[in-house]
């Protein structure tokens, strides 16, 4: 008898709780990534996922979705606007087809040394108002930026300066990255990052700008291109996370600013995480007979020459190019970045 009423009792208890969830729950969203599931980014967006949940008291509940569950990774802009989920996170550069300004604010390649550099701009640099005046005419409200950092340069090819990019056909993202590697020479290609491997091995691209050393490690890129360029240097994406414009409106100011802070505070701990794995696998790498290559800081200065002179290409495209541009050099030039 004392089981039983033990067994009723914990049954009690823990469907109070789950009532108790239901009830905290009053806001549940979908968003999907542009990482793949297992991704190490993926694996801690999952983490940002949870963390709202805790912050929230159970009030938020976010679906973290991998890359193309719902729709192709080009097409997320469009679906939060239309509903099809509420919000994405995503590199801003995967719609430059859409508004050429995207592809210069998402990875404006050569300008940061250090992604606090970019926390910095977007959050007391006039970056955070400049990405909403993008995006909400497209119907998202811009939550907040994240990174993996600077990354690490996939090759299958020794690379140590900017005349060995020449007619390498290379993996890159719309918009500035594009840009850059072609004004330097090399042939780029536009595959979602979910293919750089199959691509790599078939011999369809030589090289590839994709993501962090130890995320390129642990998904065994090195073991087909073995020659690496790190730290990098030439790109670092931003990450944006946004929702749905009117779905963001009709949240209360508390949850509007815990959403802005868990996201900050992500963003941090995704680069010190990411940082920390990096060194343990160059090390790794090194032992495994990868040649890791580091280029001179002479080399590093042409290819940003190259970067700067198509960031004032770039900024002819469009009104809004020309106000990232002018945001972006500002900004650079106050702090003494810009040389």
């Amino acid at each position: 008898m004392r089981r039983f009423i033990s067994q009723l009792t914990a049954t009690a208890v823990f469907g109070a709780a789950l009532a108790g969830s239901a009830a905290a729950q009053e806001y549940s969203f979908r968003f999907q990534s542009s990482d793949p599931a297992g991704n190490a980014n993926f694996i801690l967006q999952q983490s940002w996922a949870e963390d709202v949940r805790e912050r929230t008291g159970g009030k938020v509940a976010i679906e973290l979705l991998p890359v193309n569950t719902i729709v192709a990774h080009t097409e997320t802009q469009d679906a939060v606007a239309a509903g099809i989920i509420d919000g994405h996170f995503t590199d801003t550069s995967y719609f430059a087809g859409k508004e050429p300004a995207f592809g210069l604010i998402a990875n404006p390649v050569g300008a940061w040394s250090d992604p606090q550099q970019m926390f910095d701009f977007m959050e007391n640099g006039g970056g955070k108002e400049l990405m909403n005046s993008l995006v909400e005419p497209y119907g998202l409200h811009f939550i907040g930026a994240t990174t993996p950092g600077l990354e690490a340069f996939v090759s299958k090819v020794p690379l140590d300066g900017v005349d060995d990019l020449k007619g390498i056909k290379m993996r890159a993202p719309e918009g500035m990255v594009q840009r850059v590697f072609a004004a330097a020479g090399a042939v780029p290609v536009n595959l979602p990052g979910s293919e750089v491997f199959t691509s790599l091995d078939k011999g369809v691209i030589d090289a590839a700008d994709y993501t962090v050393f130890s995320t390129n490690h642990e998904q065994g890129m090195h073991d087909i291109a073995k020659h690496p360029v790190y730290p990098g240097f030439h790109s670092m994406p931003l990450v944006e996370v946004s929702m749905n414009k009117a779905k963001w409106g009709s949240l209360p100011a508390d949850i509007q600013a815990t959403l802005e802070q868990s996201v900050s505070d992500f963003a941090r701990r995704q680069v010190s995480t990411l940082a920390e794995r990096d060194a343990v696998a160059v090390a790794a790498a090194a032992a495994d007979g990868v040649t890791v290559h580091d280029w001179s800081a002479e080399e590093r200065a042409r290819f940003r020459a190259i970067a700067k002179g198509e960031w004032e290409a770039a900024a002819g495209a469009s009104d809004a190019s020309a106000r990232v541009y002018s945001t972006l050099t500002k900004y650079l030039s106050d702090n003494g970045l810009l040389e």
